[in-house]
């Protein structure tokens, strides 16, 4: 599994996905255990926000890796380039360009408060691109 794993991780190195590893048997044992891996090897990801992770429960290969990269965790639209960005996306981005920065940061704690509610996958889906679309604007991304 190591070399799809680096290959993964050399594939997303300049995009919105960290690929990282840690060894739990030496330095990264407080990092493990406030994380609660139990067993070796244990993949972790995070989505919107989420400071506790999920356990991944897909394949180890390098395609299906690969695959939940594309699916679930890669960042395709941007505030600055919204080629990639479905029409909803678009919409929003116009919609809180449009509002004040302080608006903005109101709907992202909002937002960001219901990342731990249960909902439906195409919801939390919404709510993480929501958050993806904020964050951007905040960081700069309205000064088009």
């Amino acid at each position: 599994m190591k070399p799809d794993w680096d290959r993964l991780g050399s594939e997303y190195a300049d995009s919105s996905v960290l690929i990282a590893d840690v060894d739990c048997t030496a330095d990264g044992d407080a990092l493990c255990q406030e994380y609660e891996v139990q067993g070796y090897p244990t993949i972790k990801y995070f989505k919107d926000g989420d400071a506790k992770g999920e356990d991944y429960q897909g394949g180890r290969d390098f395609d299906s890796l690969k695959k939940f990269v594309e699916d679930e965790l890669e960042v395709k639209c941007s505030v600055k380039d919204p080629s990639e960005c479905s029409d909803k996306e678009k919409g929003y981005i116009q919609k809180m360009k449009g509002k004040t920065a302080e608006e903005r940061a109101s709907q992202l704690a909002r937002l960001d408060g219901m990342t731990g509610d249960k909902m439906k996958a195409e919801l939390k889906r919404w709510l993480g691109q929501r958050i993806r679309i904020l964050k951007q604007l905040d960081q700069g991304g309205d000064e088009l």
